[in-house]
C-alpha cells in the first residue's frame, strides 16, 4: 500500500479504540493489531521510514488494503486481536510457541466432585468455562474468594463411589487445614458438594443474591444448632462476599452467547455488520456488503444477511440482537433492545457498519480519481511520444552484470501505469560472454517477444530499453527479426541526461523534467534496474557458495561462506597462516584446510614435473 493510497484512505479512520488488519491482494490477512487510537496507530505505519523496522517496511509494501473494527475499550480490542491472530495466524504477527493465550478462564471440571481452577485452554469435554478474563490478578481475586467461601478439593483423584467405598484414599493436608471437606473418604456428600458448586456458578455469572441467601441460611442453621463458632465463620464469609460484590467487575455477566447485527444502507448497497459475543467478550466481527437490485425492505435484507453471517461464522448462538424485528432461524430468540448493555452492543455494531460504509465510499471515490489520473498520464505520454494508442501495457528491459560475470536481464511490466509484478520476468543471458550489454539486450528482447508470439499473448503498446542508442539498436535488431517493427513504440532512455531516444532518430527527445510522462518512464526504468540487480545479487550469492571448499570433507556451505566472507577468496585463504584461519573457524577445521591445500600443491607439482 503506497503512501498516496493511505492518504486517501486516512480520512475514513476514526480516532477511537479498535482492531486493524493488513490484507494482501488475495484478501489474506498479513497482520492484526490493536490500537487505543486507530487513526494515530495506522498513521505511524506511513510516517518517517528512517525509524521503521525492516519487518514494518515489508508489511506496508505487501499490504493491498487495510480493514478495521471499532470497539468500546482497549480490553475489547485485545480480546478481538487475540482471537483473530489465533484464527488466521497472520504472517507478520508474533506467534507464541506454546500457544499460550493472554486470556484466562475459570473452569468447573465435569466430574463427580468438580474441581474449580484457572486455565488458558478451553477443552470441550463437558466442563463449564467462565471468562475470558483479561487480567490474571482479577482471576486470582475471584478464585481466592471461592476458596475462602467454600471448601473444595484440589486433587485430581478419581472419586467414584466404588473407590470411596473401598477406602482407597486418605485425607490429605488440605483437609487438616480446613481447605477441603474430604469427599475422598466420604466426609462430604455429593449433594452437599453440588450445592456449593451451584453457588460458585452464581458468583461467576454475577448472580450474587442467591449466594448471599445461601450463606445467610447456613449461618442461621449453625446458630439454631448452637454452633456459634461456625456461624461466626459464615458471618465473616458474608462480609468478605459483600466486599467483593461492591468491587466486582465480571465481564458482561448477563450476555453469554449472542450475535449482534446492525444494518446501514444507501441507494445501491447495504452493509450488515455482525459482532460475535461469547461469555461477555467480542470474539469475532465481520461486515457483509449486499448489492441492492430492487427497493428491498430492510427487514428482508437483514434476515438474508443473518443466515449468511451465522453460517460464515459457524454460530449456534441461541439469541440475536437486531435493531428491528426480523424473521429469525427456528429456535433463536430475537431481541430488539432499547436500553442497557445489549443496546450498547447494537450501537457499536451499527457504528462499525457506518464506518465500513464510509470506507467503501472513500475507496470508490479514490478509485475514480485514480482512474482519471491514470488516463491523464497515459494521454500525456501518448502525445509526448506521438503514439497511436494509449500505452496501457508497458514493458521495460535492463541488464545487470559485474565485469561480465553472471550476466542477467529483467523485464518489468506496467499496466494502466501500475506495476504488474506477477508478469515480471528474469532472464539468464545464455549466448553472451563477457560484458556486452548490446548483445545481452538483443538476446533477451528476442526471447521475450518470440515467446509472446508463440503463446498468442498481447503485445505491449510501449517498450522501454534502459540505455542509449546502442541498446536501442540492439533491441530493434531482434524486433525486426521477429517482424515486429512498427507494431510497438520502442524507446531508449539514457540515464545521464534522461534523454529519450527513438529508433532511426539521431536527435534525442528531451521531456520536461517535471512531466508526468517522464516520471512514469523513469519509474519503469528504475523498477527494471531494481529487479535485475536483485536477481544478479542472488545469482552471485549462489555462485559464491559454489566453491571448492565445500568439496573438502567436514566443511559445509555455511562454513565455506564464513571463510570466504572473511578472506575474500580461496587464493587469499591459501596465503593465510594456520593461526589466522584458526581464529575464524577453529583449530580442527584450520588443520583440515591446511592439509587439503598441501595435498593439492603436491599434486600440482607432480603434474608439472616432466
Amino acid at each position: 500500500m503506497t503512501t498516496e493510497q493511505f492518504k486517501a484512505f486516512f480520512p475514513s479512520v476514526p480516532p477511537v479504540a479498535g482492531v486493524y488488519r493488513f490484507l494482501d491482494e488475495q484478501g489474506t490477512i498479513l497482520y492484526v493489531g490493536k490500537a487505543k487510537n486507530l487513526r494515530n496507530r495506522l498513521a505511524s505505519y506511513f510516517g518517517d521510514k528512517k525509524y521503521q523496522s525492516a519487518k514494518t517496511k515489508a508489511l506496508v509494501r505487501h499490504a493491498h488494503r487495510i480493514e478495521f473494527t471499532v470497539v468500546e475499550t482497549e480490553t475489547d480490542a485485545l480480546l478481538l486481536e487475540n482471537t483473530l491472530i489465533k484464527k488466521h495466524q497472520p504472517r507478520y504477527n508474533v506467534m507464541l510457541k506454546d500457544e499460550k493465550s493472554p486470556l484466562v478462564y475459570i473452569c468447573i471440571k465435569s466430574e463427580r466432585f468438580p474441581r474449580v481452577f484457572v486455565t488458558r485452554r478451553v477443552v470441550r469435554d463437558g466442563s463449564m468455562y467462565f471468562g475470558p478474563y483479561l487480567h490474571k490478578s482479577r482471576v486470582d481475586q475471584i478464585t481466592d474468594l471461592i476458596r475462602r467461601l467454600f471448601q473444595l478439593r484440589t486433587c485430581a483423584l478419581n472419586l467414584s463411589e466404588q473407590n470411596i467405598a473401598r477406602g482407597k484414599f486418605k485425607p490429605c493436608l488440605e483437609y487438616h487445614i480446613r481447605n477441603c471437606a474430604a469427599p475422598c473418604v466420604g466426609l462430604e456428600s455429593e449433594e452437599a458438594y453440588r450445592r456449593k458448586i451451584e453457588q460458585i456458578k452464581n458468583i461467576l455469572r454475577g448472580n450474587f443474591a442467591p449466594v448471599k441467601a445461601h450463606l445467610k441460611e447456613e449461618m442461621l442453621r449453625y446458630a439454631e444448632n448452637l454452633q456459634f463458632e461456625r456461624a461466626q465463620e459464615i458471618k465473616e464469609k458474608i462480609a468478605l462476599f459483600e466486599d467483593y460484590q461492591s468491587k466486582s467487575t465480571v465481564v458482561n455477566p448477563n450476555i453469554q452467547d449472542v450475535d449482534v447485527f446492525a444494518l446501514v444502507a444507501d441507494e445501491q448497497e447495504a452493509y450488515v455488520h455482525c459482532l460475535r459475543v461469547v461469555n461477555g467478550a467480542i470474539i469475532n466481527t465481520y461486515t457483509l456488503t449486499l448489492k441492492k437490485n430492487l427497493d428491498e425492505d430492510p427487514s428482508t435484507l437483514l434476515s438474508y444477511a443473518i443466515d449468511i453471517l451465522r453460517l460464515k461464522m459457524n454460530s449456534q448462538a441461541p439469541e440475536i440482537i437486531v435493531p428491528f424485528p426480523v424473521a429469525a432461524p427456528q429456535g433463536v430468540k430475537v431481541t430488539v433492545p432499547k436500553i442497557g448493555d445489549k443496546k450498547k452492543l447494537l450501537d457499536l455494531s451499527e457504528w462499525n457498519a457506518r464506518q465500513h460504509q464510509l470506507q467503501q465510499h472513500q475507496i470508490a471515490l479514490n478509485r475514480a480519481q485514480q482512474q482519471t489520473q491514470v488516463e491523464r498520464i497515459l494521454t500525456v505520454l501518448k502525445n509526448d511520444l506521438h503514439m497511436k494508442d494509449l500505452p496501457r501495457h508497458i514493458e521495460c528491459f535492463d541488464n545487470s552484470n559485474l565485469q561480465g560475470s553472471n550476466p542477467v536481464s529483467s523485464c518489468v511490466v506496467f499496466k494502466n501505469a501500475k506495476p504488474a509484478r506477477r508478469e515480471y520476468r528474469h532472464y539468464h543471458v545464455k549466448t553472451v560472454e563477457g560484458p556486452n550489454d548490446f548483445a545481452s539486450m538483443e538476446e533477451v528482447v528476442y526471447r521475450r517477444y518470440k515467446r509472446l508470439l508463440a503463446e498468442g499473448q498481447s503485445l505491449p503498446q510501449l517498450v522501454i530499453i534502459d540505455g542509449g542508442k546502442g541498446q536501442l539498436a540492439a533491441a530493434m535488431k531482434s524486433l525486426r527479426a521477429l517482424g515486429l517493427e512498427g507494431k510497438m513504440t520502442v524507446i531508449g532512455i539514457a540515464k545521464r541526461l534522461e534523454e529519450i531516444y527513438l529508433p532511426d532518430d539521431p536527435v534525442p527527445l528531451h521531456l520536461n523534467k517535471r512531466s508526468e510522462s517522464l516520471r512514469l518512464i523513469q519509474r519503469a526504468r528504475d523498477e527494471a534496474h531494481r529487479f535485475a540487480l536483485s536477481f544478479h545479487r542472488d545469482k552471485r550469492s549462489r555462485a559464491f557458495l559454489h566453491t571448492e571448499l565445500i568439496e573438502i570433507p567436514g566443511i559445509g556451505p555455511k562454513s565455506a561462506e564464513k571463510i570466504l566472507r572473511h578472506f575474500g577468496s580461496v587464493a587469499r585463504l591459501r596465503q593465510a597462516s594456520m593461526e589466522e584461519i584458526a581464529q575464524v573457524v577453529g583449530k580442527a577445521m584450520a588443520a583440515r584446510l591446511m592439509q587439503y591445500f598441501a595435498s593439492v600443491s603436491a599434486e600440482q607439482k607432480e603434474e608439472s614435473t616432466p
